[in-house]
C-alpha cells in the first residue's frame, strides 16, 4: 500500500460519514476535501519540483478505488481533479508558477469538454462560455477547461483547434444552483460560467499535442509519468473511482447478508441462488480492477523502455476501461436486487453506491460505441477516421 493511500485510509470512517453530508450539500464536505488535501491524494501526478509525488499512475487508480469504496463522490473527486496537475506539467513554467509558486495544494478543476469559444486577440483571447459538470469546482481556485479557438467575431474556427486553458477563480462563477441529481451529488459538479475573461497565451495548451504525445517533448518533459498515454491517464482516475463504487457496494452487501434471513426464515447464508449471484459479481468487480491495472502496467513498462504505445493499442486499452467500468456497474445490480428491501433506506449507504456507480456510468468517457469500433477496425489492419480517434 502506498504512503497516501496509508494516510487517507486512517480517515476511512469520517470519509463514510462525511458521505452523507456531502449528499445532502451537493459537494464535498470541507472535512473530505482537506482530508484529501492532507494526505496528498491530488499532489500523486504532480511534478516533483511543485510538491508534487509524481507517483506510478497505478498507485493513483488504487488509490482513487480505495477512496471511492469509502465514499463514491469522494472517489470521484479525487480520480478527476487528481489528474490536472499531471496536464498542469506541460503548460509554461510561468503558468505552473501562478498555480503552485505559493501552494503546491492549489486544486484545478475542469471539464475538458470545449464548451466555450477563445477569440484571439493581442496577448492571448477572450473567452466566454459554459461549462458543466465540473466535479469538486468549490474546492478549486482554479480551472483547467476545453474552449475552441474562433475567429476575430467569435465564431469557431473549422475545421475546430481546441485548446485547454487555465482561468483562475477570479475569472468565473460558479452557478450554484446547477447540480440537482440522482447520483454523484456529492461531487457538486456544477456549471461554470466566463464572461470576456483575458486569456494570455502562456495559459494556453494546445489539446491536439496533449492527446498525440508531444505535449511533454515540448514542456521538455523526461519522465516516465509525463510521456504516459493521455487516453490512458485522463479516463484512470474516473473508471478507477467508479470501480472502488462497485467495490464498496459490495463490501456493504456482505457486512448486511451475514445475519439477514430471508421472509420465508432461511438464512442468506443458506441460499444458494444468492450466493451464486453475489459471487458471480464479486468475481465480475475483481476482474473489471485487474484488467485496468494490467492495461497500466503494461502501458508503463513500455513507456519505461522508450517503446510507443500505438494507436491500435491505446483503443484497445481504452476498450478495457470502457468495458470495465460497465461490468462493474451490471455486477452492481445485481447486488443491489439481492440486498432486500432494507438496501431501499435512504439512511444506508447501499442505495448512495448504487446511485453513485449509475451517474458514473454516464460519463463520456465510458460510451463504448466508437471505442469498441475503433478498437477492433484496428486490429483489422483498417484506419479509424474523425470522431473515431476522439480520446484515443
Amino acid at each position: 500500500m502506498g504512503q497516501v493511500l496509508d494516510n487517507i485510509s486512517q480517515f476511512a470512517d469520517e470519509i463514510r460519514a462525511d458521505g452523507v453530508e456531502g449528499d445532502k450539500l451537493m459537494r464535498l464536505t470541507d472535512g473530505s476535501a482537506k482530508r484529501l488535501r492532507d494526505a496528498g491524494v491530488i499532489r500523486m501526478l504532480q511534478p516533483k519540483e511543485f510538491g508534487g509525488l509524481e507517483a506510478h499512475p497505478r498507485e493513483f487508480a488504487e488509490t482513487a478505488m480505495a477512496i471511492g469504496a469509502m465514499d463514491g463522490a469522494t472517489g470521484w473527486v479525487s480520480g478527476i481533479v487528481g489528474v490536472h496537475p499531471w496536464e498542469l506539467a506541460f503548460f509554461d513554467r510561468k503558468a505552473q508558477e501562478e498555480v503552485w509558486g505559493t501552494d503546491p495544494d492549489t486544486w484545478m478543476a475542469s471539464p475538458y469538454a470545449p464548451m466555450g469559444v477563445a477569440r484571439p486577440v493581442e496577448g492571448g483571447y477572450i473567452l466566454n462560455g459554459r461549462w458543466s459538470f465540473s466535479s469538486g469546482t468549490d474546492h478549486c481556485d482554479w480551472i483547467m477547461i476545453g474552449a475552441m479557438v474562433g475567429d476575430e467575431s467569435g465564431k469557431p474556427l473549422m475545421p475546430p483547434k481546441i485548446l485547454h486553458v487555465l482561468l483562475p477563480r477570479s475569472d468565473y462563477d460558479i452557478d450554484q444552483d446547477s447540480w440537482n441529481v440522482v447520483g454523484l451529488r456529492g461531487t457538486g459538479s456544477k456549471d461554470l460560467i466566463v464572461k470576456d475573461a483575458f486569456l494570455p497565451t502562456y495559459r494556453t495548451l494546445d489539446a491536439g499535442k496533449v492527446f498525440d504525445g508531444t505535449a511533454w517533448k515540448e514542456a521538455g518533459r523526461t519522465e516516465t509519468l509525463y510521456k504516459f498515454p493521455f487516453s490512458c491517464i485522463f479516463p484512470l482516475g474516473i473508471t478507477s473511482s467508479l470501480i472502488g463504487i462497485a467495490e464498496g457496494a459490495l463490501a456493504c452487501n456482505m457486512a448486511a447478508q451475514r445475519e439477514r434471513v430471508t421472509v420465508s426464515g432461511v438464512p442468506i447464508k443458506e441460499d444458494p441462488y444468492v450466493l451464486f449471484a453475489i459471487g458471480e459479481a464479486a468475481a465480475e468487480i475483481a476482474a473489471s480492477r485487474a484488467a485496468i491495472l494490467e492495461t497500466v502496467d503494461r502501458f508503463w513498462d513500455m513507456t519505461e523502455k522508450g517503446q510507443e504505445v500505438s494507436f491500435e493499442l491505446r483503443a484497445i486499452g481504452r476498450r478495457t476501461q470502457t468495458a470495465a467500468a460497465w461490468r462493474a456497474v451490471r455486477a452492481v445490480d445485481e447486488i443491489f436486487a439481492r440486498s432486500g428491501g432494507g438496501a431501499l433506506q435512504l439512511n444506508t449507504p447501499m442505495q448512495r453506491f448504487w446511485r453513485d456507480a449509475h451517474a458514473g456510468l454516464a460519463h463520456a468517457i465510458h460510451v463504448p460505441g466508437s471505442i469498441f469500433h475503433s478498437s477492433t477496425l484496428s486490429q483489422l489492419g483498417g484506419e479509424p477516421k474523425g470522431i473515431h480517434r476522439a480520446m484515443i
